[in-house]
């Protein structure tokens, strides 16, 4: 009789289905226990990876940069060239300071008075300079602060002479 073990202890009335069962679980290969390795330094493989990705991350954020900063100078472009006033026939010079240079942009009477009353903006516009509404100059200025040109900023020479000689007063009787 060749008959195992298990078949003979069943037979007997020993040993139930049930644990058989349960006696060949124990008997497989228990499942893998997967140790928790520590951790490993990374391989110069994996550190070429890394170097790689970080620099591909700074040259797409760089690449976004350069497309966001030409999408910006289109729509100022775009807003002065829909907003910017035409120039007239019988215009004068209109000298203005653009950083430490003296400009010119050719205007008429009634824009040489909008300009200084504020009413009008100079905007920037390629290599040459336009007149706009306030209203697009602030549009304008919301995408570019320097596409617009700050009349107001340059410096009171003038103002400053007074204030260092405030405390002198000229007398009344001096002649010239």
């Amino acid at each position: 009789m060749s008959t195992s073990l298990r078949d003979q202890l069943l037979k007997a009335g020993l040993v139930t289905e049930k644990q058989v069962k349960e006696a060949e679980k124990q008997t497989r290969k228990p499942p893998r226990k997967e140790a928790k390795a520590a951790p490993r330094k990374p391989s110069a493989l994996q550190r070429e990876q890394a170097a790689k990705a970080a620099r591909d991350r700074e040259l797409n954020r760089r690449k976004a940069e350069k497309a966001e900063a030409k999408a910006r100078n289109a729509q100022v472009r775009q807003l002065v060239d829909q907003h910017r006033l035409p120039s007239s026939e019988n215009s004068e010079p209109f000298h203005f300071q653009d950083g430490s240079h003296i400009k010119r942009i050719y205007v008429d009477a009634e824009q040489r008075k909008k300009l200084t009353s504020g009413e009008l903006a100079i905007a920037r516009y390629g290599k040459s300079f336009a007149l706009v509404p306030l209203d697009a100059a602030a549009r304008v200025r919301e995408r570019d602060p320097n596409a617009i040109v700050d009349l107001d900023a340059g410096p009171s020479s003038a103002a400053s002479d007074d204030d260092a000689y405030k405390g002198f007063e000229v007398p009344d009787d001096l002649l010239w």
